[in-house]
């Protein structure tokens, strides 16, 4: 036993966790699906994107609130730092072992909430850049690789169904997440100091911001819609900013305190087979398709191969189309269909847990099926049923109602089983063309894919967005009557940027004063970002179509003789 093995943290590391003879294989996944779905709560982060950008105004945002752009780059900070972190600590965990990489992934990504706590108590948005992107996006990574090359041992017989238990908790994080986000924010929130209807309180308008002149001098406030204030039991009116609670400090905390726990407590549920060890009764055969390897390539030589990079592509564009939808998954069910009754709040929560069903789902299935079609079978029904359905998405949007709501459903959820199955999918596909002697590392070394997608996709459905909108309010603002302008809003029409700036102005303000007849632009808003995922896809499609077997130059036993694993 090395020094290290029997060091003080020594228990955590894979030399003392080798699981003794008749161990049941079958207790290692309900381990990984623990940790995956406390990760996996990531993808319930849209639940906390209006909490944040209204922590100030609590029931509206208000001009010192977080703009949408800034809150969603957290999560894409997280994303990044999740592949980053799964680069390096895939060798790392080849090195170690799962439990060791599991306690310090359960460390990082409950401490990651508490700082992030911290940083909205005290409004400090870097603390939770700190707290959640950086120290809890490294808990993400490390988390989310410390499975994955041991239930590829386990289950040799079925790499893909292995890989998608692995993974499959992940997609199923936001299941469990989403609701309980919404309960712990319902329960901690609280609403702000009402002042009365609109027409009956003294505003005046200052810098784009709206105050209110009381007894008690001027003080900054928000106007709430009756929708809004309904939230928080409250009606239509004017509500005194920084006076209410929204629920996000303390439902931060509560999630890291939890997740710490349950993390640690699976972490230690981890086993690793003995060296040569493979199920009752199983030969590895030659296998019939071609794509599967009985070779090994090194860590460090398959980054020097085209099918590393042409998988990187792959996934990156497959994980972009995505992973923006994602993150903004509330919101835009709620601003391309907030006119119809059927979209309440508790609907646009559903939503967010239904793609959390649905990406969990996919991934298992998905995973499955690659067993009998093959891996790079799978990826082509990703691209090219994902092309169609996200160039119908601006279709259900124009089109409105209820019918349009439904074929929108659809078509996301099914998107989203395949944004699912196609993490879930690429362990096995890299074990099948690399081996599996360093499939953990290689697989971590991937995911940087999943970094730069982090990066691309919020970046492409936040800026198209972004200019869709303003291009929609100068359009809005120019067919309305200068005098109804200033009345609303308290400022001419020439503060225009500033009023938007500060959230006074928006789409949904400028509709209740446009003439007559306006058609309500809000729908179009992500029209081009669905079409450029599309595109993403195609280009994805042909790199899929580029992977070939890796060449016999690239294999362990002649380029790294010293490490060739026992037969």
């Amino acid at each position: 036993m090395t020094n290290s093995a029997a060091g003080p943290l020594g228990f955590l590391r894979k030399e003392n966790i080798v699981a003794p003879e008749g161990y049941n294989r079958w207790r290692v996944p309900p381990a990984s699906i623990a940790i995956h779905l406390c990760i996996g709560s990531v993808y319930a982060w849209s639940v906390f994107n209006p909490p944040l950008t209204r922590q100030l105004g609590v029931v509206a945002s208000s001009g010192s609130d977080w703009s949408l752009s800034s809150v969603v780059w957290i999560f894409s900070v997280a994303i990044v730092v999740l592949g980053l972190t799964a680069a390096v600590g895939g060798k790392w965990l080849e090195k170690v072992g799962p439990r060791y990489v599991g306690v310090v992934a359960a460390i990082l990504w409950g401490g990651g909430f508490i700082i992030g706590s911290l940083g909205i108590a005290t409004h400090q948005l870097w603390l939770l850049y700190l707290g959640y992107g950086v120290f809890g996006g490294a808990g993400l990574g490390l988390g989310y690789v410390s499975p994955v090359s041991t239930l590829i041992r386990w289950f040799p017989d079925r790499r893909g169904m292995a890989t998608g238990m692995a993974i499959m908790g992940f997609g199923g994080g936001a299941m469990i997440g989403a609701p309980l986000n919404q309960w712990l924010l319902s329960t901690f929130q609280k609403a702000p100091e009402f002042l009365g209807a609109e027409n009956t309180v003294n505003l005046i308008t200052e810098g784009g911001r709206r105050f209110a002149e009381t007894a008690a001098g001027k003080i900054e406030v928000v106007v709430a819609s009756a929708q809004q204030a309904a939230q928080f039991g409250g009606e239509a009116g004017v509500y005194v900013v920084g006076t209410g609670n929204t629920g996000a400090a303390a439902t931060f905390l509560t999630l890291g305190i939890v997740y710490f726990f349950v993390m640690m407590f699976a972490a230690f549920q981890y086993r690793v087979p003995r060296e040569g060890w493979k199920p009752a009764g199983w030969e590895p055969k030659p296998s019939a398709k071609r794509m599967v390897t009985q070779n090994h390539v090194h860590i460090d030589q398959a980054m020097k191969t085209p099918q590393f990079w042409l998988l990187w592509v792959v996934l990156c564009f497959n994980v972009t189309a995505g992973i923006g939808v994602i993150g903004v998954a509330k919101t835009m069910i709620n601003e391309i269909f907030g006119d119809l009754a059927l979209v309440t709040a508790a609907f646009a929560g559903t939503y967010v847990l239904m793609i959390s069903v649905f990406n969990m789902v996919g991934r298992f299935f998905w995973a499955s099926t690659s067993d009998y079609i093959g891996r790079k079978n799978t990826y082509h029904c990703f691209f090219v049923l994902g092309t169609i359905l996200y160039c119908t998405i601006p279709f259900w949007a124009a089109s409105g109602g209820v019918t349009a709501l439904i074929g929108f459903y659809i078509a996301t959820m099914i998107i989203f089983t395949m944004y699912g199955g196609g993490f879930a999918t690429i362990p096995a596909y890299l074990a099948d063309i690399f081996g599996t002697m360093h499939v953990g590392g290689i697989h971590g070394r991937l995911l940087t894919a999943w970094s730069a997608a982090g990066v691309l996709g919020p970046f492409a459905i936040t800026y198209l967005r972004s200019l869709s909108k303003e291009n929609a309010i100068a359009d809005l603002a120019a067919k309305i009557d200068p005098a109804a302008f200033a009345e609303k809003f308290g400022a001419p029409i020439a503060q225009l940027n500033e009023l938007v700036a500060a959230n006074t102005v928006t789409i949904a303000k400028l509709m209740e004063i446009a003439p007559a007849g306006t058609t309500d632009p809000t729908a179009t808003l992500y029209n081009t970002t669905m079409y450029c995922m599309a595109a993403l896809l195609v280009i994805a499609f042909f790199a899929n179509a580029m992977v070939r077997p890796v060449r016999e130059k690239h294999h362990v036993e002649n380029t790294h003789s010293d490490v060739v694993p026992a037969e």
